[in-house]
């Protein structure tokens, strides 16, 4: 079967997602989260329910934690994040995704970094975008900025996240 037979098929089960969205700020609130707020209406625009948000604080045990929990809920077949992808001191998100990965999809980063390159040029080496599986889960990680969400989502995730949890499923 061709790509475009699998996908034809995938496609007609117009199957949704559910999501669970963390946002990674030691600054931000619900109130001023416009990035997770994206994230959070693009995918329920497009079909897929978000069953749990939370922000959490740029902090590899608490980003552990949560991950965990989330990823132990039946109900979780995907897990986004916002923030904590870059190279600063605290940004330690892709540290803990790919740790917690045992399947990379190293499509998604090398994607999003040529997307991004072609928006904002040599700047966008320093995001450390990732995605993988994680106990059955799917799980990306991408920039906290609403810019990045949003080619992220728009570009990536969305086109494929029927299909990705398909796959995982089947």
């Amino acid at each position: 079967m061709g790509y475009q037979e699998h996908k034809a098929i995938v496609s007609q089960r117009q199957d949704t997602v559910r999501c669970a969205v963390i946002t990674v700020s030691d600054t931000r609130d619900e109130a001023s989260d416009k990035s997770g707020a994206l994230i959070k209406s693009l995918l329920t625009e497009n079909g897929h329910q978000v069953i749990n948000y939370r922000i959490v604080t740029d902090d590899a045990d608490r980003i552990t934690t949560t991950i965990e929990q989330l990823a132990g809920q039946d109900d979780c077949q995907a897990i986004l994040l916002n923030g904590g992808t870059g190279i600063g001191r605290r940004d330690v998100t892709h540290d803990v995704v790919d740790r917690l990965v045992s399947k990379r999809l190293d499509g998604f980063g090398e994607l999003f970094r040529y997307l991004s390159y072609q928006e904002i040029g040599a700047a966008a080496m320093l995001s450390r975008a990732i995605a993988g599986v994680y106990r059955g889960r799917l799980i990306f990680a991408m920039p906290g900025s609403t810019a990045g969400c949003r080619l992220a989502m728009e570009k990536l995730i969305l086109p494929e996240l029927t299909h990705l949890g398909w796959e995982l499923s089947r």
